[in-house]
């Protein structure tokens, strides 16, 4: 048997709940050729899973003013693969003027947040005043402080 046509069995009567109910209603009807084809069953296997089903849809219980199945307005979040990637990145402005960073140096945004650099070190050459920065999230809860796209990004980690 085919590893795929017990999770079909399981699933069918539940996606078509009036089918399961009232009478069996070949696969042929439920699904449109299209995606028929892309199972790509030959005639006897469809034949034998039409068996399968009517027999288990005859042997199965009949539920009792069983409720319709309720649709949610929104699937269920997916937990994250990884932690901090679902996160967003941070767009402001460094208050004061930057003229590099090296480990400990603290940068302060307009929106209140301090970061303060944990690795990474680079001294430009003119000071930026005020320049709108970036906090990108990185793997694991890393955070990474870029004040342009041609520099390399600081490791920062948010104090307040």
């Amino acid at each position: 048997m085919r590893p795929w046509i017990p999770l079909l069995l399981a699933v069918l009567p539940v996606a078509c709940p009036a089918a399961a109910q009232d009478r069996y209603v070949p696969l042929e009807q439920r699904l449109d050729p299209a995606r028929l084809a892309d199972v790509g069953l030959t005639p006897d296997q469809l034949q034998q899973l039409n068996g399968l089903l009517r027999d288990a849809q005859a042997q199965a219980p009949v539920a009792v003013d069983a409720p319709p199945p309720t649709a949610r307005a929104t699937p269920p979040a997916a937990a994250p693969m990884f932690i901090g990637l679902d996160d967003g990145p941070i767009k402001a402005h460094a208050t004061g003027s930057i003229t590099g960073w090296q480990p400990g140096t603290l940068f302060t945004l307009d929106n209140g947040q301090q970061w303060q650099v944990l690795k990474g070190e680079m001294t430009l050459r003119r000071a930026l005043q005020d320049p709108p920065i970036e906090v990108v999230p990185g793997i694991a809860g890393r955070w990474f402080l870029q004040v342009d796209p041609d520099l390399p990004k600081a490791r920062v980690f948010r104090v307040r």
